[in-house]
């Protein structure tokens, strides 16, 4: 089965050059121009990857991708001239998966884009985990999960952490490590990111986020899920 993209940009030119060199990898190309548009497309097509522009007219790609992570665990690429480290962390607290600066070549967005499907579990051929702890199934093949027979739509970043933590629960886990569980080694340097995924994450899973049960903070180092779950 193909791979659904979708291409968010408001330049013409950009979709006319990325469409058809994306098709000639094999993927299926839908193309929006505006936020509203994007929004409408994925409930439509349901792409397992967005690659959203930033400077989007009118709805900015940083708002969509909020809209999008209040209910969709959709893979998202964030493209921006943006070169500052501050822009870059906003993007990836809000819940894009990948940050690519302009310019950039087809060949390295290709690989960008693979990568992003590999954390997300869009590939196939994965060997299924299944973890239960406590309330939690936690489905790594599936990328999905259910808390108490009620599924929680995670972002593909928020399931890698919870999914690190959980398979070795007790383990302490530096942000750092967490960071190149969840996101890879392009990411060295935004550890902090870490905070706002857990902080998400919580309000996501735990019965009282602060009182957390199951990502535990491990003070001056980083975090730990609960051994008695």
């Amino acid at each position: 089965m193909e791979t659904t993209l979708l291409l968010v940009d408001d330049e013409p030119k950009v979709l006319d050059v990325m469409k058809p060199f994306l098709q000639g990898e094999g993927f299926r190309v839908f193309t929006a121009s505006s936020g509203p548009e994007a929004l409408q497309m994925v409930e439509e097509v349901k792409p397992q990857l967005v690659v959203l522009d930033w400077m989007l007219p009118g709805m900015s790609g940083l708002d969509v991708c909020r809209e999008l992570r209040k209910t969709s665990s959709v893979g998202i690429i964030m493209v921006t001239a943006r070169t500052e480290e501050a822009d870059k962390i906003v993007g990836l607290e809000v819940g894009a998966d990948d940050y690519l600066t302009k310019p950039f070549s087809l060949r390295e967005l290709v690989a960008r884009i693979r990568s992003v499907l590999r954390r997300t579990g869009s590939e196939p051929d994965q060997d299924n985990t299944v973890l239960l702890r406590g309330d939690l199934k936690i489905d790594e093949a599936r990328f999905r999960v259910w808390k108490r027979g009620q599924e929680v739509v995670l972002t593909p970043t928020e399931f890698k952490i919870l999914f690190t933590l959980a398979a070795s629960p007790g383990v302490v886990y530096s942000r750092l490590q967490l960071l190149q569980a969840a996101i890879g080694e392009s990411y060295l340097h935004y550890e902090r990111t870490i905070d706002t995924h857990i902080s998400h994450l919580r309000k996501k899973i735990e019965d009282d986020p602060t009182q957390p049960v199951y990502i535990q903070t491990v003070y001056g180092i980083g975090y730990r899920f609960g051994e008695q779950l």
